[in-house]
């Protein structure tokens, strides 16, 4: 049985790197293709059957799928694209899976609304890895992608809360549902999710920055998607919220916190784990339909699944459209106004600001944070009318509904002494594969028709340029005249000042790739000077970071930038 299992394991592992480079070569998603794979796989002679407890996959895989998304997620982006994303994964996860559960129990009586619920809660969620992978390869505008991204961390926690309300509503007489039971059920899951996830986060960020060794930081990194999940399950709050919440303060802190080599490992190790982990779970997908539509048949016929399914995909697209109207014409209309509304704001709160006269350092102190908070208003309203949601975006966001992981997995944790609980989990794994296939293979082409103007390469390194320029000139003001810096008490030696001044330091902050060797007995002042300055930089990064007056692909950008050179110029 060992034997077995290791060579299904090595087998499914070349399936998945030969589906991700063919989906490489010709364009198709590597979802859609591992899916197939699966279906094929599973009418091969001799195959086993095999059963993963939807369980492991929740617990188990579902918090490190996250916790990769949440901690590479920028979270500037996804505080500005905030209210859009709650709007879709929270009020349209609930509008949807209230309005499946009615419809479909109205048209097929012998599935209960408690049931009907649970299944529109289950295919709510979107999942974002195939449209995402897509966008990635025919470029999608980084906004768009970022309330995809954000949406598909959030609604999960939002369905597996209403998919745990329905659940016992289903074993209560008429299925009724208690509201006020299930609003304080909701408010604690994200209260309490958020919150624990949020102190799992800051200490383990804590620990991970007082230890100097890469093995021990990445096997840290392994627990916490499962440290922030157990504890708020076991309190009955959103597990998934917590890992997500522990995941982008992780990602926020360790830009400061981590030194440069300990992010790149993190970001090769867990890009890894989430190819691996993704791929799995869409293969396992197509190999375990066979088997669910064996069970099926003895509960409902063929022609009643395909009214079922046709049902609630017509219900998702139609919700999904409908509930994207709304934003998109307040976009559309309200935009130029709210804008010039909030540039008006910010111009009294600069006079106000500007009428002030600070009188201790404390006041100095709270004067600047206020400085910064109308920079950051600025840069907002300047990101608004640079990157702004148009109307093609919102038709993107609207056909990138596909389903995935957390649809097959949440939907096979409904008690099987259900009636017709047989019937929903077939109806749920069509619903999710039918999404895929078509949304997937269509969705490049509204992408293509759509004509999108990406950012060009001069634009993105002159963005590049401006970011650095700006951050090296905050550096040499922080550190001040290089002939008072001091190592061990002691002033530097004033031939290597002048070689730096002249010659290191405008390359060092410029970020060239060729800073000039210095003599052999001042190099190790000359190390530990260039390290100064590039700590200067990077918290000068952090500071323009906190405003967010250049996109985030650029701060990533000007980042690496930074990590490249900390590793040039580490001791050894």
């Amino acid at each position: 049985m060992d034997h077995q299992f290791l060579l299904i394991a090595g087998a499914g592992l070349a399936i998945m790197i030969a589906a991700s480079v063919f989906a490489a070569r010709t364009g198709v998603a590597a979802p859609l293709l591992l899916v197939a794979l699966g279906i094929g796989a599973s009418y091969l002679p001799g195959t086993p059957t095999i059963t993963v407890e939807p369980e492991i996959v929740l617990a188990g895989v579902l918090p490190l799928l996250l916790y990769s998304s949440a901690v590479q997620l920028p979270v500037l982006d996804f505080r500005r694209n905030l209210s859009l994303i709650a709007w879709l994964s929270v009020v349209m996860v609930i509008a949807s899976a209230l309005a499946i559960g009615a419809v479909v129990h109205a048209l097929f009586p012998s599935i209960s609304f408690g049931l009907g619920v649970a299944l529109g809660a289950v295919v709510s969620p979107t999942d974002a890895v195939a449209a995402t992978a897509i966008g990635h390869r025919v470029g999608l505008p980084p906004r768009v992608m970022t309330v995809l991204e954000g949406e598909s961390l959030v609604n999960d926690a939002s369905a597996l809360v209403v998919l745990r309300t329905a659940i016992a509503a289903i074993g209560v007489a008429g299925g009724g549902f208690d509201l006020g039971h299930t609003v304080l059920d909701f408010g604690w899951a994200v209260i309490g999710g958020g919150l624990i996830g949020g102190v799992i986060g800051l200490l383990t960020v804590l620990l991970r920055q007082r230890l100097d060794d890469p093995v021990l930081n990445t096997t840290i990194s392994f627990a916490v998607p499962f440290l922030a999940y157990f504890p708020a399950d076991e309190s009955h709050a959103s597990g998934v919220l917590a890992v997500v919440v522990a995941g982008l303060l992780t990602g926020v802190l360790g830009s400061k916190r981590f030194s440069a080599r300990d992010r790149q490992t993190q970001a090769t190790t867990w890009t890894t784990i989430s190819f691996v982990l993704e791929s799995a779970v869409f293969l396992a997908m197509g190999y375990q339909l066979p088997e669910l539509v064996d069970a099926a048949r003895e509960e409902t016929t063929a022609g009643e699944m395909a009214g079922l399914v046709a049902v609630v995909v017509g219900l998702l697209v139609v919700l999904r459209f409908v509930g994207l109207l709304w934003p998109a014409l307040a976009s559309r209309f309200g935009r130029g106004d709210r804008n010039e509304q909030q540039r008006t704001r910010l111009t009294k709160f600069e006079e106000a600001l500007d009428a002030l006269n600070p009188e201790s350092e404390r006041e100095e102190t709270r004067l600047a944070w206020a400085r910064r908070r109308l920079a950051r208003g600025r840069a907002d309203v300047e990101f608004e009318e640079r990157e702004p949601l148009t109307s093609r975006g919102m038709l993107v966001l609207a056909w990138a509904g596909m389903r995935g992981v957390v649809t097959v997995a949440a939907v096979q944790t409904i008690p099987p002494d259900v009636p017709h609980v047989a019937t929903v989990v077939l109806a749920a794994f069509l619903v999710a594969l039918f999404t895929l296939v078509v949304f997937g293979l269509t969705l490049p082409w509204v992408i293509a028709r759509l004509k999108f103007q990406a950012e060009t390469a001069a634009e993105k390194r002159d963005a590049t340029q401006a970011l650095l320029r700006r951050i090296g000139e905050s550096a040499i003001d922080t550190m001040g005249p290089l002939e008072e810096q001091t190592i061990a008490g002691e002033l530097l030696d004033p031939e290597l000042v002048e070689t730096m001044k002249e010659r290191i330091i405008p390359r060092l902050v410029s970020a060239s790739r060729e800073v000039p060797a210095a003599k052999p007995d001042s190099f190790e002042q000359m190390a530990v000077v260039q390290r100064r300055y590039l700590d200067a930089m990077r918290d000068a990064l952090g500071s323009e970071r906190s405003i967010g007056a250049y996109s985030s692909a650029t701060y990533r950008q000007v980042e690496s930038i930074i990590d490249a050179m900390e590793q040039r110029f580490k001791p050894a």
